[in-house]
């Protein structure tokens, strides 16, 4: 099952992602998934007939991301793999959604991308263990960690690097039924290659970082986790439109800018 979130021009409704030939239609649904079972209303809607796709989820409470948790990631940022998982917050102010711009912060002159699986937590999670995680997950989706690098390395902590509005565009939709034990996490600037890795290569896989972080902190329906990212990261300017994709899950793509 896919749940999307969207807007036709009034407030945002969620709908199930159907295909029928190259058509893909929208089942609408009565409320919010993530707090009552998914009951289709009767209306569909066709994507692209007016509709814009949503950030699949405002997450309720916090976004918890993993650093250098692929160890090829950790070697060409010239650091070693932790010995645990090394975690960071980003606010939900982060959140923006499919084709929303990346406006790059005044701040900063080196933003870079960074394509992520993402876990969407589907049930208050705490103290859980590896072999129940999986029980607590709605889903996942699409993920880019953008970074500004240069405020990564002066602030001597993520926050503003990883935090500022727009650092976290988030979709398509939510897919429950992945597997995320093996699947491509790959990343496009202009149509050019940059990433393409798997997630059999993450240092800690998704029901360790579940268990783990509920050890230190209560995940809440709507939370995300971003897993970390492949090798392969660089930067992206004005103009640039950076495609981040999850094999099986879909494609995030978001153009950047930087407003005057």
């Amino acid at each position: 099952m896919r749940i999307a979130r969207f807007t036709t021009g009034d407030d945002p409704r969620f709908g199930l992602v159907q295909t029928e030939g190259d058509r893909t239609f929208l089942a609408v649904l009565g409320g919010d998934p993530l707090y009552m079972p998914a009951m289709p209303t009767g209306e569909r809607v066709e994507l692209g007939d007016g509709v814009r796709l949503l950030a699949p989820v405002i997450p309720r409470s916090k976004i918890v991301a993993v650093g250098k948790n692929y160890a090829a990631h950790a070697a060409e940022m010239g650091g070693e793999v932790p010995a645990s998982p090394l975690l960071f917050l980003k606010p939900n102010t982060s959140v923006i959604g499919p084709d929303d711009p990346i406006v790059l912060p005044d701040f900063s002159d080196e933003i870079s991308y960074e394509a992520e699986l993402a876990v969407v937590i589907g049930k208050l999670c705490k103290d859980v263990t590896e072999e129940a995680a999986p029980s607590y997950v709605l889903g996942y989706t699409v993920a880019n960690d953008v970074t500004a690098r240069d405020a990564q390395r002066t602030d001597g902590q993520w926050a503003r690097a990883k935090g500022f509005d727009g650092s976290c565009p988030l979709g398509p939709w939510i897919d429950t039924d992945l597997d995320p034990e093996d699947v491509g996490v790959m990343s496009r600037v202009n149509g050019e290659t940059k990433q393409d890795g798997r997630t059999r290569d993450l240092v800690f896989d998704v029901p360790f970082l579940v268990s783990y972080i509920s050890q230190a902190m209560t995940l809440l329906p709507g939370d995300v986790i971003l897993t970390g990212t492949p090798a392969g990261v660089g930067l992206v300017d004005h103009g640039d439109r950076v495609e981040c994709e999850v094999e099986g899950l879909g494609v995030l793509a978001n153009p950047v800018l930087r407003r005057d």
